[in-house]
């Protein structure tokens, strides 16, 4: 298992979390999606390394933005 935090901008409410959370949790291989919404910190458990661009499109997906990475 792999465990990766991003950072993600413009989470403000719980539906943000939820949003965020559904997306990025039907990439393949992902099994845990943690939400600080405080922080902005997004972290993932996964099987094996996930591309960023990819975990960045689920993102943009859900409407935010992937900081930094």
């Amino acid at each position: 298992m792999v465990t990766t935090t991003y950072q993600v901008q413009g989470m403000t409410c719980g539906h943000c979390v939820t949003s965020v959370s559904t997306e990025v949790s039907a990439l393949p291989g992902v099994t845990d999606v943690q939400v600080d919404l405080a922080s902005g910190r997004v972290t993932v458990t996964s099987e094996s390394p996930l591309d960023t661009d990819t975990v960045r499109a689920a993102v943009d997906e859900a409407g935010y933005d992937l900081v930094g990475a």
